[in-house]
């Protein structure tokens, strides 16, 4: 029991024992990360591990992964609970899906969900996401009509049984890939993550001489419930809305309303009046809509509390039924980050008035511009690749916003070497981008140049996912916009935005990553400020005088 937990364990010894099982997290984290075969999980970072108590609660997650997906997994295992209950797990189970509604809102994600006995009692759980490099279909892209379009869709299922993997369901994923080496290879590094992570909470209940998670886990979420609800009763009651207008598909612009109600201790997000959702895979799924909403918040108002499940139970979030952030299967939602990442730029912005300096301007990184190429090499093998770069962060209260950095998701880009060693692609140019930014008394993150050849004998597919072309992010309490994005081919023609293309061998694609919005009244800038961006190229000689005043 909590009380008995905490009646038990001094401050100290508890937070002792948090961080040593955050701890435990990371290292299942390091596990993933040097096994996985694909770069997006080694080099970009898209994936999260997760650990959680009997009832699938989180207890402690990776201090690296991707957010959503730690906010999520909990609400998965819980739905394997339903299928599996908790007496029939053995050790060396695993259980898998890739189930947009049941698990972070697209097929390329899967999730994997491990046992952890201690003396022969099941005492907890370990879980990991990454976000693999192929599910068949149409790969990655969001010009699809139907989820059955978009990939191969693994309803909850066993991956393994008592350390056998279950050969027939292998069979089935890797005959519907193009490159199931490293559907594999990144499937089996998960196991191994949550492998990982199962033997150092053995250790952990060995060492301390606790019987299983359970009361421990009551006690650290009944701390952060009472830190997220003691930032809430900062906040002042009222209900504050916010729009965002997004480039959505050809002549189908979408839009994002957004309320957010504080009453006392509790918040409730609702986007009622947001567009419908279309037959376009820009469609977000409520568990992703409900993770890119609570998420933000906690950023806000509880920055430092370590996240585990009570950090969100003082948040509500809704959304009507058949809308962008509600769709109803089978809804295409293969980049549901293109409306996902939105979110937090709305709830900023309708917070604005009373967090003035709790808040930041629109990221021009959100949502995250994707390219990824796929074809044939010269060796006659199949490579399937994406580009994970960003635009820049938008500006904060007391500082310029992070330039190529993303923001509400935290990918990484990854090494332009080991990018260009997996696929037949040359970078040639990846620059920060002059005057992308938006002016503010605090400047927005820049954006950045990227140019990249295809080096194949015949052509090959790009699939591109972005936005912000005709919405570019903007800034808050008088800050300006950032730059818009822009992509182009060589040749001078610009391919659709959220389609897939074909690309000539020898063929140049050059994107332009949108900046962050300005923050405050760029005529307030600090004057050494502003010469120091002219003399380092942040900024043109233009943008100094019209946008900043400077003589």
């Amino acid at each position: 029991m909590p009380d008995a937990v905490q009646n038990e364990l001094d401050p100290i010894t508890l937070e002792i024992y948090w961080n040593r099982l955050i701890s435990i997290a990371d290292e299942a984290a390091t596990g993933l990360l040097r096994t996985a075969f694909s770069t997006i999980v080694r080099e970009s970072n898209d994936y999260a591990t997760v650990l959680m108590d009997r009832n699938g609660d989180s207890v402690s997650e990776n201090t690296g992964g991707i957010a959503s997906f730690s906010c999520i997994l909990p609400k998965t295992t819980k739905v394997f609970l339903e299928k599996f209950p908790a007496e029939s797990w053995r050790p060396g189970d695993g259980v898998v899906t890739n189930d947009p509604w049941l698990a972070t809102g697209h097929l390329p994600d899967f999730t994997v969900v491990t046992p952890i006995f201690h003396r022969d009692r099941l005492v907890g759980f370990a879980g990991s996401i990454s976000h693999s490099p192929d599910v068949g279909g149409s790969l990655w892209s969001a010009d699809c009509r139907e989820l059955f379009e978009e990939g191969i869709r693994i309803l909850p299922s066993r991956l393994l049984r008592a350390g056998e993997w279950n050969a027939d369901l292998i069979d089935v994923l890797l005959g519907n890939v193009r490159v199931p080496r490293q559907v594999l290879g990144d499937l089996q590094a998960q196991v191994v993550a949550n492998e990982v992570c199962a033997r150092g909470v053995d250790e952990f209940l060995g060492d301390t001489g606790l019987d299983d998670l359970q009361g421990l886990s009551a006690a650290l979420q009944v701390r952060t419930d009472r830190a997220m609800r003691r930032a809430i009763l900062a906040v002042p009651d009222g209900t504050y809305h916010a729009t965002i207008e997004a480039d959505g598909y050809d002549e189908q612009h979408t839009r994002i309303v957004c309320s957010v109600r504080v009453d006392g201790e509790t918040m409730h997000i609702d986007y009622a009046g947001t567009s419908a959702q279309i037959d376009r895979g820009i469609n977000c799924v409520l568990n992703y809509t409900h993770a890119y909403s609570v998420y933000p918040v906690k950023c806000a108002l509880d920055p430092f509390t370590p996240r585990n499940e009570g950090s969100y139970r003082a948040i509500t979030v809704s959304a009507p039924e058949r809308s962008i952030l509600n769709p109803v299967y089978p809804a295409p939602c293969s980049a549901r980050q293109l409306t996902g990442h939105l979110l937090a730029g709305a709830i900023y912005q309708a917070l604005s008035p009373v967090l003035p300096t709790q808040i930041i301007a629109e990221c021009g990184g959100a949502p995250t511009m994707r390219a990824l190429f796929s074809g044939i090499n010269r060796d006659g093998d199949r490579f399937s690749q994406v580009l994970f770069a960003s635009g820049g962060m938008g500006a904060l209260p007391h500082r310029d916003g992070m330039s190529t950095t993303a923001f509400p998701t935290n990918v990484g880009a990854g090494s332009i070497e080991a990018y260009e060693s997996v696929a037949p692609l040359l970078v040639w140019k990846k620059r920060l981008r002059t005057d992308s930014g938006g002016a503010g008394t605090f400047r927005g993150g820049l954006g950045q140049e990227v140019e990249i050849e295809l080096r194949t004998a015949g052509p090959a597919r790009l699939s591109l996912l972005s936005d912000r072309h005709q919405h570019p992010a903007s800034g808050v309490l008088g800050g300006l916009s950032g730059a818009p994005s822009v992509i182009t081919l060589d040749d001078g023609t610009r391919p659709h935005p959220k389609s897939r293309s074909s690309v000539k061998p020898g063929q140049r694609i050059t994107l332009l990553y949108a900046g962050g919005g300005g923050y405050g009244d760029p005529k307030l800038r600090d004057r050494d400020a502003v010469r120091a961006d002219l003399r380092d190229g942040y900024i043109s000689a233009d943008a100094a005088r019209r946008d900043y005043g400077l003589a």
